[in-house]
């Protein structure tokens, strides 16, 4: 190779390298202080893409293992009830038992009183027990409308909630008389009816909502609510359906649980569970029967709740596991090998420092040019 100053290729080709080494040493640094083996898709676009989609699932499976938290929560709420009916129902066995025999004489009245405040006492809790404001065993838990009736959003009528199951409620509504466009709201079932009086139409672009405490519903009106075009409107409830539990990542339905709860009311624990049928002793007598009938169906509902819980537990287990195995896979394409990388470092950091002095051995070989001048 002849002696030229304008092209240095042994520098050229120091500095090749060194930047080459540079890079990689930059990278290792990269890696080390992030962690990830795979920093930018630019590191193994295929490895990105798997990596990312296992973080997505491992952020939905904690999500599950919440709900399944939560799902079980609700279930203790409402097994807690159950357990205060259970205990009612029991006291119930017991003053129909006195009741019976004929030693009960004239404190047959004070059994009859006390039997009806036990009766009032399980539809109180049946009508209260509450989970996040979502009441569980008064018979609306996962009751929406069956949509086969002719609630009409376009007549006026935005939503309804609180249903109870298999249910019809009819709508009739008529103007108040006095001019203030107010309405009198009526809503009947077979079970009763309620009145509301001096409704006002939501404004334009708003909706009202208003409830009939006495039959558990609420009715969400729109603006298009006027007297004539809500009149004989009926909404259909379902039947009490399961409510679903997410607990999995993907959009299947082995990925929901579902959750039935119904009916603790007196009546719905048998339609004999009614008031003064412990004012003689014939009709204790025949209560006895109807109270073990009440706790039979409530044994056949507690047994549901804790197969769900039970169901929950299993569901909770395997989301841990399935959490800590996809981190594990995770791990194995995304993070880095700590003490692989250091020695990568180390290496590149050595060639670098060797490629800075021999970039600069190459750049003074063209000097040896000026000893033909002498």
């Amino acid at each position: 190779m002849g002696f030229v100053i304008q092209s240095n290729i042994v520098a050229l080709n120091a500095q090749r390298n060194l930047n080459i080494t540079s890079n990689a040493m930059q990278k290792s640094l990269e890696k080390l202080s992030s962690g990830y083996r795979i920093n930018s898709a630019a590191d193994d676009a295929a490895g990105l893409a798997i990596s990312q989609q296992f973080s997505a699932d491992i952020a939905s499976y904690k999500v599950g293992a919440q709900n399944v938290s939560q799902a079980t929560a609700l279930l203790q709420v409402a097994g807690g009830a159950m357990d205060q009916i259970d205990n009612m129902l029991t006291r119930l066995k017991e003053l129909a038992t006195q009741a019976s025999s004929a030693n009960a004489g004239s404190n047959l009245d004070k059994i009859n009183a006390e039997g009806n405040q036990i009766l009032l006492e399980i539809d109180r809790i049946a009508n209260s027990t509450t989970y996040a404001g979502s009441k569980l065993i008064d018979g609306t838990f996962g009751v929406t409308d069956a949509g086969t009736g002719t609630f009409d959003a376009s007549k006026g009528l935005g939503g309804a909630s609180g249903m109870q199951a298999s249910t019809t409620y009819t709508l009739t509504v008529a103007t108040t008389g006095d001019g203030s466009g107010k309405v009198n709201m009526t809503v009947a079932t077979t079970a009763g009816s309620q009145l509301i009086n001096n409704v006002v139409k939501p404004s334009t672009g708003g909706t009202a909502s208003v409830t009939f405490g006495g039959l558990g519903l609420t009715i969400t009106l729109n603006d298009n609510f006027t007297s004539t075009a809500a009149t004989g409107m009926t909404i259909i409830s379902s039947a009490g359906a399961p409510s679903d539990f997410q607990v999995g990542a993907k959009n299947t339905a082995n990925d929901r649980i579902g959750v039935t709860l119904a009916s603790l009311k007196a009546a719905s624990l048998d339609a004999g569970l009614v008031a003064d049928q412990l004012d003689t002793a014939s009709e204790a007598k025949a209560f006895l029967t109807i109270v073990d009938n009440a706790i039979g169906v409530l044994s056949q509902k507690q047994g549901t709740v804790g197969a769900a819980q039970n169901r929950l537990g299993y569901a909770n287990a395997n989301l841990s596991t399935t959490i800590q195995n996809y981190t594990a896979a995770q791990s194995t394409i995304r993070d880095v090998d700590m003490a692989s990388e250091m020695t990568n470092y180390t290496k590149n950091q050595i060639l670098v420092q060797a490629g800075t002095a021999m970039l600069a051995q190459a750049n003074t070989a063209p000097q040896q040019v000026l000893s033909l001048f002498k």
